[in-house]
């Protein structure tokens, strides 16, 4: 298995309590994922994360195709960071790490993702191909959607 890492890094000019309010929001997730993932929430999803909290999604990445994903809180420090694992979903493997560092300028976000695709060979193909322009995708969707929401 080979895992792919992934990380962003962006600087918002917001405080640290806004920041938190905002990702530790699950009912966000929507916001900042691309409509063509067709994200819908499977359940009812609380405002506030906990660890342990899981959701179940829908989503549509490739061909229409809808995909079960289920995603836990497995770690939260607040106001430091959190993690979502995926449980079941179309990846392999899947650990997301939210991290927020409070500058004098506002708040840097760290988003560090470590993901590995099923299938072997054929994943790896999948990854070159398109698997890995589709994270980059998703993550630029993110910082754009960002900078609308609170400024550069």
């Amino acid at each position: 298995m080979i895992i792919h890492p992934f990380q962003q890094r962006q600087s918002l000019p917001i405080s640290l309590d806004e920041a938190w309010e905002f990702f530790s929001n699950p009912q966000n997730l929507p916001k900042l994922t691309p409509d063509w993932m067709h994200l819908t929430f499977k359940e009812n999803i609380p405002n506030n994360m906990s660890v342990g909290m899981k959701m179940t999604q829908q989503v549509k990445p490739l061909f229409g195709i809808p995909l079960t994903w289920v995603t836990e809180i497995t770690q939260i420090e607040e106001k430091v960071y959190f993690v979502d694992e995926q449980r079941i979903g179309p990846y392999r493997f899947w650990h997301h790490e939210h991290r927020l560092h409070e500058r004098p300028s506002g708040v840097e976000v760290i988003d560090s993702l470590h993901y590995a695709l099923p299938f072997n060979l054929l994943g790896e193909i999948a990854h070159q191909l398109s698997v890995k322009k589709k994270v980059a995708e998703v993550f630029e969707y993110r910082y754009e959607t960002l900078e609308n929401l609170f400024g550069k």
